[in-house]
């Protein structure tokens, strides 16, 4: 089994029931789930629209990185996701496959460790709450380096602890 970690995301719509829905759905395809708090967040690139909730989860699974990814993205369907809108915009569940064990991967459909990690405050820091241990793999010149080190260089600012998913 491979251990992975997942982001949750969303700002349409009850937020917290979509995530727990997400948590719901990652329930049904990873193992020994754990679960971070809740954060709100301000959206990203395409500033013009509601403060996001995040959260993170990792778990393990036997599913390859492309049948999870797949598995994510159902998921996303299922809970009404409208991707015919601007990219970053509005959405009501984002699911993004962040971590796959140690593995680098870069195909045209999949990317891990997902691109923008190192940079996103609002994925490191509940990551670092589960799992602050983990090495990022060495992937697109950047070194391996922990969640919780990357946290700590990215900062709190605009990411404000809710409190723990009501499942």
């Amino acid at each position: 089994m491979s251990e992975v970690a997942v982001s949750l995301g969303s700002n349409l719509g009850d937020r917290a029931a979509w995530i727990e829905y997400g948590v719901r759905a990652l329930r049904r395809e990873l193992a020994q789930l754990r679960v971070s708090a809740l954060y709100e967040t301000g959206p990203v690139l395409l500033e013009d629209q509601p403060l996001f909730l995040n959260a993170c989860c990792t778990g393990r699974t036997r599913l390859t990185p492309h049948q999870l990814l797949s598995q994510l993205q159902d998921a996303e369907r299922a809970a009404r996701r409208d991707r015919t809108g601007p990219r970053y915009g509005p959405r009501t569940l984002d699911l993004d496959l962040l971590l796959y064990g140690d593995e680098v991967i870069d195909d045209p459909d999949l990317v891990v460790p997902h691109r923008r990690l190192r940079e996103r405050g609002f994925v490191l820091v509940p990551l670092a709450e589960i799992a602050a241990d983990w090495i990022i793999p060495a992937s697109r010149g950047e070194e391996a380096e922990s969640v919780g080190s990357l946290a700590g260089k990215v900062g709190t600012d605009g990411i404000r602890r809710i409190g723990a998913i009501d499942e």
